[in-house]
């Protein structure tokens, strides 16, 4: 795989402008993705990484009114909007978010019913070494699902998106532009990801390719 530079967190001049480009496919993505996990699971710990405002769990305990989960991300400001985000629609008893590196969990062994992580597979540096992590924290013949990358980027209506950009946030996203830390997402393909994973203990594992994502369920 050709490397490229990678931001595994979302730097606090640029999460403004990332939660409002998130905000806008809460409807066409997030609540979908929330359907589909709902259906998988009913009740149960769900620990969502690289959760970012904590739109994704929101839109799941929507469905279940006997789902906790834990949002972990890198960005400070980010899990402070998730708090917030969670006060606002009346969650915060359900939803619980901290700063943390999925690198290293600060979780027990066989802790969690579901892992989920929706676009930050892409960003990692040691995506093995998280694999690994989920595999610790999840409970027996409990699964992983991992989408990469979200389909946030594709369904952003752009143009929507930075007429609600203030001065600051323009000035920032041209800054990382200008100086090349604003890539294009690159992809992993199938057999990269297989690569990844066999790398760790997981052994059961499904991985689908829908249009630019790449989607990975993996089963302890």
């Amino acid at each position: 795989m050709k490397p490229w530079i990678k931001i595994e967190r979302i730097p606090g001049v640029l999460a403004s402008a990332y939660e409002k480009a998130t905000r806008l496919v809460i409807g066409s993505y997030y609540r979908h993705v929330a359907e589909e996990i709902a259906a998988h699971m009913a009740r149960g710990s769900i620990l969502d990484l690289g959760t970012g405002p904590g739109y994704l769990p929101i839109e799941i305990v929507k469905k279940s009114s006997d789902i906790h989960i834990i949002g972990v991300d890198l960005s400070r400001k980010l899990i402070q909007m998730a708090r917030s985000n969670a006060a606002k629609a009346g969650f915060a008893d359900r939803l619980h978010f901290q700063t943390g590196n999925a690198g290293r969990l600060e979780f027990e062994d066989a802790s969690f019913d579901l892992v989920i992580s929706t676009g930050m597979l892409h960003s990692l540096k040691e995506p093995v070494n998280v694999l690994q992590e989920i595999y610790r924290v999840l409970k027996a013949d409990r699964e992983a699902w991992i989408f990469d990358p979200a389909k946030v980027a594709s369904q952003v209506d752009r143009k929507k998106w930075k007429a609600s950009l203030n001065l600051r946030e323009r000035f920032f996203l041209l800054l990382f532009q200008l100086f090349g830390l604003h890539k294009p997402i690159k992809t992993y393909t199938r057999e990269q990801a297989t690569a990844l994973i066999e790398k760790t203990d997981f052994k059961n594992y499904y991985i689908d390719v829908l249009d630019s994502e790449i989607r990975i369920k993996l089963r302890k």
